[in-house]
């Protein structure tokens, strides 16, 4: 297969833990892709790896009432933020040992302290490995920006959809006319 390991974070978590069932409170969900979540965990297997906790909070806000939960278990009035430490440990030792990564998308929101961790911890995992590390996507690129590991990792993009679209294969008139020039 193209790849051994998809990492799931950020808001799209929420959306596979709903898919499976899960409790996710007031978390940013994308509804109209459960139904797809739903076939991607049946024919992904152990290839998606998705958080096993989960740092929510009760309002958007740094200072908000916080606490780490098992994922799919986001009580009533909080939403998910971050991933949780438990699952920060594991993507950082997976992106440890992999050979290539491709990053798109933060783990939670890394502009806000404390909802960083996921963030920092993965980021700073992807700068110490020996890995090939391409991050995709403004919002990926500006933490690794902002924490300091641009410098450590192989290549940075700004351009997220349209990085992974041209992973998929798809072609860019622009590219082809600078190919022929």
């Amino acid at each position: 297969g193209i790849c051994d390991k998809v990492l799931i974070g950020g808001a799209m978590a929420y959306t596979f833990s709903l898919a499976q069932g899960g409790q996710v409170g007031k978390s940013l969900v994308e509804a109209d892709k459960v139904d797809l979540a739903k076939e991607l965990l049946a024919i992904g297997g152990d290839k998606l790896v998705l958080p096993v906790d989960t740092h929510c909070g009760d309002d958007f806000k740094a200072d908000c009432n916080k606490q780490v939960v098992k994922a799919g278990q986001i009580p009533d009035g909080f939403e998910g933020l971050d991933i949780g430490p438990e699952t920060a440990r594991i993507y950082a030792d997976l992106c440890l040992n992999a050979k290539t990564i491709v990053w798109n998308g933060p783990m939670g929101v890394f502009e806000m302290p404390p909802f960083d961790e996921g963030t920092k911890a993965v980021a700073k995992a992807i700068a110490d490995g020996d890995s090939t590390s391409i991050i995709g996507g403004g919002d990926s690129a500006a933490a690794i920006q902002q924490l300091g590991f641009a410098d450590s990792v192989s290549h940075v993009s700004t351009g997220g959809g349209a990085s992974l679209a041209m992973l998929e294969g798809q072609r860019f008139e622009a590219v082809d006319l600078l190919d022929e020039a």
